[in-house]
């Protein structure tokens, strides 16, 4: 029997349930990857790889030495999820950015969240990613975060948790839209005959949001992605969205900002004005008027435009205050403050380590939690208990005394797996999932960027951590 030797591990398994009968989302999956048998799959992922470098199709890990660009690591066995549960899912995640963009609006203007005793005003005085110059800004609709990527993971028990939000300068999405394509290649047989919801909208929805942002007399308004350069780990993802948008890629350099307080674009003919720049780069390099007055990557003078209302920043700068990671444990109280709702879809259970209690409580049992920067973001600096050394844990229990602040606490979660192609034939690996949602339209993508992790029985599933990726299919089951 070809699943006759995989087994979930007491986890939750996306396509297989623990008595071993197939769950009806990843039903005709299982049935294909059957028929097909072994030595076929294996054929068909190495016409995945070879698609993915005859793309260019590529990521960048930061060495010690030097930046290396590697293919994008992929799996070809989709993971799939009823359309029912991805309802409700869309409706969390849609419920969640509306309370996250209030609750940024209201941090940069009447603090009243902080008034009413909601959100402590000393979590606020410590932000190191609140930036002050955004105090008194009124972006267009009200709106700071356009884009979010919020990772969920489901537990053992099948609970779908959110387990942060990714507002600043959310990425990934073009490795969505680059799996379907491969996937559609080397599997055209599921898509011809079963209902998968598409996720190729998703460029033509972006677009529409960033062409809202201009001014509506302007019948070609000049849109651009603003990227910090080559040597980005995010590179890729910069030329494919500008090239399937239709927009324009610049770098800092291609632009400046005159008296008039607008933003122009070098052109070989002359100076063209921008309209709206979907930016790539970090707060801290965007402008060296403003910030790091050293910056190469950003343009003297763009805060100067965006608070005068001449440009649209895409998401606006000081957003990332709400991808802080203490910020995102006091998420369900948001929600009830701002929505008078209760939260649709649930966080992690968070310590939060500048209480006195909780604190004692998780040093006194690190091997049980995973410890994480509060500002850090693609895997960096996270610690899991049950996998560090003693060393690890002393230095992690001193770096948590030192500056409390800086970390959050979270039980270590059984994430759910999926049947992913190994050397020894098909086992579980653990893995989670990255939709995207547009604030404009309340748009969510009908599936996202799952990411899992390639080596047995990690939990660590980014890319630049050794992880990799999978298609991800919301299906209508017949």
């Amino acid at each position: 029997m070809f699943w006759k030797n995989y087994g979930t591990n007491g986890c939750y398994d996306e396509l297989v349930a623990r008595d071993g009968e197939t769950r009806v989302a990843g039903r005709q999956i299982i049935q294909f990857i059957e028929e097909l048998g072994l030595d076929r799959l294996r054929r068909r992922q190495q016409a995945a790889e070879a698609e993915i470098r005859a793309l260019g199709i590529t990521f960048t890990v930061y060495d010690e030495n030097n930046d290396i660009d590697r293919d994008w690591p992929f799996d070809i066995i989709p993971r799939a999820l009823p359309a029912r549960e991805w309802e409700a899912i869309s409706r969390g995640l849609e419920q969640r950015l509306l309370a996250l963009n209030t609750f940024i609006d209201d941090l940069y203007n009447a603090q009243r969240v902080v008034e009413a005793g909601v959100f402590p005003g000393e979590l606020l005085a410590t932000s190191r990613k609140f930036v002050a110059e955004c105090r008194g800004v009124h972006p267009p609709f009200g709106i700071w975060a356009h884009i979010c990527g919020s990772d969920l993971v489901r537990d053992a028990d099948g609970t779908v948790y959110v387990l942060e939000d990714n507002l600043r300068i959310p990425s990934g999405v073009s490795y969505m839209l680059v799996n379907r394509a491969v996937t559609k290649r080397v599997f055209p047989e599921l898509f011809e005959k079963h209902r998968i919801q598409p996720v190729d909208g998703y460029p033509s929805r972006l677009y529409a949001l960033l062409r809202s942002l201009a001014p509506a007399t302007l019948l070609e308004p000049t849109i651009a992605l603003l990227t910090p350069g080559v040597h980005n780990s995010a590179y890729f993802e910069h030329c494919y969205l500008a090239q399937q948008l239709g927009i324009e890629l610049v770098e800092g350099s291609d632009l400046v900002v005159l008296d008039d307080d607008c933003v122009y674009m070098k052109t070989v003919a002359a100076l063209a004005r921008v309209h709206v720049l979907y930016r790539r780069v970090d707060d801290a390099f965007l402008d060296p008027e403003a910030f790091h007055p050293d910056s190469l990557l950003g343009c003297r003078g763009l805060m100067r435009a965006w608070r005068a209302g001449n440009v649209a920043l895409v998401n606006a700068p000081g957003t990332g205050v709400a991808d802080d990671k203490l910020v995102y444990s006091y998420v369900p109280e948001l929600i009830r403050y701002y929505l008078g709702e209760e939260p649709i879809l649930p966080n992690v259970p968070t310590f939060r380590l500048t209480d006195p209690k909780q604190r004692e409580h998780v040093l006194g049992r690190l091997k049980d939690f995973v410890i994480k920067p509060v500002n850090e973001s693609g895997g960096y600096g996270v610690v899991v208990g049950s996998a560090a050394s003693v060393a690890e844990l002393d230095a992690c229990r001193l770096s948590i005394n030192l500056d409390p602040r800086n970390f959050v606490a979270q039980p270590i979660i059984r994430l759910s797996t999926a049947p992913t192609l190994c050397e020894r034939g098909l086992e579980p690996r653990h893995l989670d999932l990255r939709p995207f949602v547009l604030s404009e339209s309340q748009y969510v993508t009908r599936g996202g960027l799952t990411r899992v992790a390639l080596r047995e029985g990690s939990l660590v599933v980014n890319s630049s951590q050794g992880g990799g990726s999978k298609d991800t299919w919301v299906v209508d089951p017949s």
